[in-house]
C-alpha cells in the first residue's frame, strides 16, 4: 500500500506543469456548471412540470450534442495543430450561455440553453483531451488523465455543495443560484485563455493533411476495440439526473437534492487519479473490468434502495465506477491513437458515446414512466452484466491487439516503424 502511494506520490511530482491549468479550467467550468445541473432536474419536473421522459430527452440530447460535436473540433485540431484555440472557443461559448439558465421560463428555453452549453462542451473536449495527450510523457498518460479528471471532479463536487448553501441562504430561490453560477464560468475561460500554453510540438503539426473524415479509417484495429467497449457501457450507464430524481423519490427535501451530485463527485474525485496511476502500472484491462463491476453493484443498490444511506452508498459506487473507466478510456484513446489524428480520434470515440448517452437517457426515461424508478435501474443492472461478460470474452483479444499496437510504436521510436504507430 505504502509502494502504491509513493508511485502515485512521484507521478504526481513528475507529470508536466501544462496539465495543472487544464485541470483547474475544468475544475472551474465545472463548478459553474454543477451548480446549476444539480438542481435543473428538479427545477424541470416540479417548477416546470416536466415528465421524467422529458428529463431524459433533454439530457440526452444535451449530452449527445456534445459528445457528436467533438468529432468535428477534434478532427480540426488535428489539421490546424492548435489545440488550444478550438478549446477556449468552448469554454467561451459554454460561459455565454450559462445567463440563459436564469432567464429561462420553459422547458424550451431550458433545452436551449442546454444544446448550446454542450454544444461548447463539445467545442473543447476532444481538442483538451489531445492537448492533455500532447503535454503528457507515455509512461504518465493515465495519471495525466487521472489528474485532469480529479481536478475536474472536484469542481463538479463544490457544485452541488455550493448549490445546497446558496438554496439555503436564498430560501430556495432557483434562479439566484443559477446566475451566481455564471461568475466560475468565465473565471475558467480566463485561465484557459492567458494560463494554458500550447505545447510546440502540437504547434508544428499545422496544415499536415486536408480536414476529410476519410482519415477515420486509418486508426488502428486496437483503438476501434477501445470504441466497442465504451460503447456497450454507455449502454448501460444513463444520464447522473436520474440520480437525483432517485433521490427526491425515496424522500430527500428539494433543497438538500444536490447532495447526491456531492457525494457521487466526492469519491469520483479520490478514485480517478489513483485509477490512472494504477492502470499506467498494472495495465488497463483488470482496472476497466472492476469499474464495470462496479456499476452492476450501484444500479442494484439504487433499485431496492427504501433510504438515504442505501442510495448514497449506490452513489458512492456509481461514482467509483465513474473513476475507474472515464480517465482510462481516455488514457487507452490516447495510447491507441497516432499522435497526428489524436483529435479525430477523441472525436470518433465521444460520438460513438454520444449515440449511446442518447439511447440510454430515453430508454432510462421511458422505463421510469411507465414502471417506476425501480425498473430503470434494474435495467441498467442488467445491460451493465452484459457489458461485462461481453468484455471478459473479449478480455484476451483486446489485449493481443493492444499488445501487437504497443510493439510497433516501440518500433517506430526506435527508428524501425512508420513514426506514426499505426
Amino acid at each position: 500500500m505504502a509502494d502504491h502511494a509513493l508511485t502515485a506520490s512521484t507521478a504526481l511530482r513528475a507529470l508536466p506543469r501544462g496539465i495543472w491549468p487544464l485541470g483547474f479550467v475544468s475544475l472551474f467550468m465545472d463548478l459553474s456548471s454543477e451548480m446549476i445541473h444539480a438542481l435543473l432536474p428538479v427545477y424541470l419536473v416540479a417548477v416546470l412540470g416536466a415528465s421524467t421522459l422529458t428529463v431524459g430527452l433533454i439530457e440526452g440530447v444535451a449530452e449527445a450534442t456534445a459528445m457528436i460535436t467533438k468529432i468535428f473540433s477534434g478532427a480540426l485540431s488535428d489539421w490546424l495543430g492548435r489545440r488550444k484555440m478550438l478549446a477556449a472557443i468552448g469554454y467561451g461559448l459554454a460561459a455565454f450561455t450559462k445567463p440563459i439558465f436564469p432567464l429561462a421560463t420553459t422547458i424550451e428555453w431550458i433545452l436551449t440553453a442546454r444544446f448550446l452549453d454542450r454544444v461548447g462542451k463539445g467545442v473543447r473536449g476532444a481538442p483538451r483531451d489531445a492537448l492533455v495527450a500532447d503535454l503528457a510523457p507515455a509512461a504518465l498518460m493515465g495519471a495525466s488523465f487521472g489528474l485532469r479528471q480529479s481536478l475536474d471532479t472536484i469542481g463538479a463536487f463544490l457544485g452541488p455543495l455550493t448549490a445546497i448553501g446558496l438554496m439555503h441562504l436564498t430560501g430556495d430561490n432557483y434562479a439566484a443560484v443559477f446566475w451566481i453560477a455564471v461568475v466560475p464560468a468565465f473565471a475558467a475561460v480566463g485561465l484557459m485563455v492567458f494560463g494554458v500554453k500550447e505545447p510546440e510540438r502540437a504547434i508544428g503539426a499545422v496544415a499536415k493533411f486536408k480536414p476529410h473524415f476519410a482519415d477515420v479509417w486509418q486508426l488502428p484495429r486496437p483503438f476501434w476495440a477501445v470504441v466497442a467497449v465504451a460503447v456497450v457501457l454507455t449502454l448501460a450507464r444513463f444520464s447522473e439526473a436520474f440520480l437525483i430524481l432517485r433521490a427526491q423519490n425515496v424522500g430527500l427535501a428539494v433543497g438538500l437534492v444536490p447532495i447526491v451530485l456531492v457525494v457521487m463527485n466526492f469519491a469520483y474525485a479520490l478514485a480517478a487519479y489513483p485509477a490512472g496511476v494504477l492502470s499506467d502500472r498494472f495495465g488497463h484491462q483488470a482496472v476497466l473490468i472492476v469499474g464495470v463491476a462496479t456499476l452492476v453493484v450501484a444500479d442494484l443498490l439504487l433499485a431496492l434502495a427504501s433510504s438515504m444511506p442505501i442510495l448514497l452508498l449506490g452513489v458512492v459506487f456509481w461514482d467509483l465506477h465513474m473513476g475507474l473507466t472515464q480517465g482510462l478510456f481516455a488514457a487507452l484513446v490516447a495510447d491507441t491513437a497516432p499522435a497526428d489524428l489524436r483529435g479525430t480520434a477523441f472525436g470518433v470515440f465521444n460520438l460513438a458515446s454520444g449515440g449511446a448517452m442518447l439511447a440510454a437517457s430515453v430508454v432510462a426515461g421511458a422505463l421510469w414512466d411507465v414502471y417506476g424508478p425501480i425498473a430503470t435501474f434494474l435495467a441498467g443492472a442488467a445491460f451493465t452484466t452484459v457489458a461485462l461478460v461481453g468484455l471478459l470474452g473479449l478480455r484476451k483479444q483486446f489485449r493481443k491487439d493492444f499488445g501487437q499496437h504497443s510493439l510497433k510504436i516501440e518500433l517506430s521510436k526506435n527508428g524501425d516503424g512508420d513514426g506514426r504507430g499505426r
